[in-house]
């Protein structure tokens, strides 16, 4: 059940006449009232053929009127209307239920607490089956205003106890950081004019596919803005940058004019205070020269980034800070992915905003190396290979799992139920980027003799898992690419029990595949040669230090026996 509370209005009588009127579509049927706070006596223009609307809502207002005569200033902002809805897998209510729970939630709201002679007026009127409209008028009969601060925290409170009471759908609790729903008129504007979203939920998109292309709350928004939003920013006497709003181009007003949303509005964490903490966040490079390990491709280095979430989950400031970055990499991965895979991943960056926010503090800076690495992706220049993207996605899968886990550990329900969405979208991209990766191996698999041994490795390193690894449809292929790892001097056993560390097995659906991505991303580099590591260490311990002169080092030399006569392979 949900009961969206509206803005407070001035016309009691032009909102009657839409409750009572046939609606947009001529959806309204029977219009009629369930419960007021006075039933005896009330005009009900829906029941009674003489009874007319001008007299309803000045029955409503009369202590409105009473309170302006008194006082001399008019009140403008006394109608209070909140829409009560079930769900569409709900039962019909009757009026008598209907009527109940419209006293319910009139208590919550402080609109008419229990016992209160002298609390307000307020009607509700029922035009449909699964829903009725509460209205009521913010003045009391003795002529004070109703403490209503916080009423939308008690009436969904309440809703709660009533979906338990009346064996309704049960919704999860809120707490204060979803996005606003649109409202009707936004919905009716999108509509009218052929947009699939309404203008906040349109803003939100973009401002968050943009937020990994920027390193600072300015860069933001010159990117917002080059890419064609509409932009107004707010500045101090300083220049400093206080506050912006974005709008949507062709969002205008009946007037011409342009339409801006606070970003605060749009989504609570793209408010400029927290944009600014997440995007100056990231250290900086020690100097302007340095470089970091270009060796391997930003979608790697973007996997190695993951690795932080699955083992550091003691901190909540630091989760909720790599949880919040992994929704930049997910969206990061979804613009920069060949186009073939990125209807799923964009719906996991979507389904992932909700999952990025909750009422935990972050340490942003705990996720420097995550966000750093999703910056390095939307300006990379060259795509993925086919493994790397399936490495990186099956990371992500699982990062969400784990992100899924730690909010439903901490009671944050949406945002569980949004990183269970997400890791829905995320399965069916590492299925999808995967698929070509299996063929290929699969074509060059080893020998029955060459899979009885590497079974054997199995075995030994995974007991546990080893029955439902060697039945996955994925075995094949995991045979062949633990074949060309150890041809090319990885020891199989250390790499199945690696693989295995990063990711449990125990809930993997196709545990084999889950190890091919784990393999593919660590056996990519050659196996380390034990014998010239230790050659390099001795050669480094033996080698002097001694300086000649104040400030001139001496280029250090090995002792003859020391000097290599001839290059060795190991």
């Amino acid at each position: 059940m949900i009961a969206a509370i509206k803005p407070a209005g001035s016309n009691a009588r032009g909102l009657l006449a839409y409750l009572y009127g046939p609606g947009r579509h001529d959806e309204h049927l029977d219009p009629h009232l369930v419960t007021g706070y006075a039933m005896l006596g009330m005009p009900d223009p829906g029941r009674d053929e003489h009874a007319t609307l001008t007299q309803l809502a000045r029955h409503l207002d009369e202590p409105v009127r009473l309170r302006n005569a008194e006082f001399g200033r008019p009140v403008t902002d006394h109608v209070w209307h909140c829409p009560v809805r079930t769900a569409p897998e709900d039962r019909p209510l009757s009026d008598t239920e209907w009527a109940e729970v419209a006293q319910r939630i009139v208590q919550a709201a402080g609109i008419a607490p229990a016992g209160d002679d002298l609390a307000c007026r307020w009607i509700a009127v029922r035009h449909a089956d699964d829903h009725i409209h509460i209205l009521a008028t913010t003045v009391r009969e003795d002529g004070r205003r109703p403490k209503l601060h916080g009423s939308g925290i008690r009436v969904g409170d309440e809703c709660r106890r009533i979906e338990k009471d009346y064996g309704l759908r049960q919704l999860k609790k809120g707490d204060g950081t979803g996005t606003r729903r649109p409202t009707q008129a936004e919905m009716h504007k999108a509509e009218r004019l052929g947009w699939e979203q309404t203008s906040r939920q349109w803003l939100q998109d973009r401002i968050r596919a943009a937020i990994p292309h920027a390193s600072t709350a300015e860069e933001l928004l010159a990117y917002l803005e080059a890419d064609g939003i509409e932009i107004k920013e707010r500045r101090g006497p300083s220049g400093a940058l206080l506050g912006y709003k974005a709008g949507r181009p062709g969002d205008l007003t009946a007037n011409g004019e342009q339409i801006f949303h606070a970003g605060g509005k749009i989504a609570p964490d793209l408010s400029l205070p927290k944009l600014r903490a997440r995007l100056e966040s990231t250290t900086p490079e020690e100097h302007p020269t340095a470089r970091r390990d270009r060796t391997t491709t930003p979608w790697h280095q973007a996997t190695d980034a993951l690795d932080a979430l699955h083992t550091g989950m003691t901190d909540d400031a630091h989760v909720q800070a790599q949880i919040a970055a992994l929704g930049e990499l997910i969206e990061a991965t979804a613009q920069k992915a060949p186009t073939d895979f990125r209807r799923q991943l964009r719906g996991a960056s979507t389904a992932f905003a909700r999952a990025q926010r909750s009422k935990i503090r972050a340490e942003d800076r705990a996720a420097n190396d995550l966000r750093r690495a999703a910056r390095d992706i939307v300006f990379t220049a060259t795509g993925p290979d086919g493994s790397a993207l399936a490495a990186l996605v099956a990371a992500m899968l699982w990062a969400a799992i784990l992100a899924g886990r730690w909010h439903e550990a901490k009671g944050h329900a949406h945002q569980a139920d949004a990183a269970r969405a997400t890791a829905q979208h995320l399965q069916a991209a590492a299925d999808q980027t995967l698929a070509p990766v299996l063929t290929g191996l699969t074509a060059h698999r080893p020998g029955e003799a060459a899979r009885r041994t590497l079974a054997q490795d199995v075995r030994a390193a995974l007991p546990t898992d080893a029955d439902r690894i060697l039945t996955d449809s994925g075995w094949p292929a995991l045979a062949a690419l633990l074949a060309d790892a150890e041809a090319r001097g990885h020891q199989p056993h250390r790499l199945l029990t690696e693989a295995a560390a990063r990711r449990e097995l125990t809930t993997a659906r196709q545990p084999a595949r889950v190890l091919i991505t784990r393999i593919q991303h660590t056996a990519r580099n050659p196996a380390p040669n034990r014998r010239a590591e230790a050659a390099r260490l001795r050669s480094t311990t033996l080698r002097p230090a001694t300086r000649i002169g104040p400030q001139t080092p001496q280029p250090a030399t090995a002792p003859p026996s020391q000097v290599p006569t001839k290059r060795r392979n190991f």
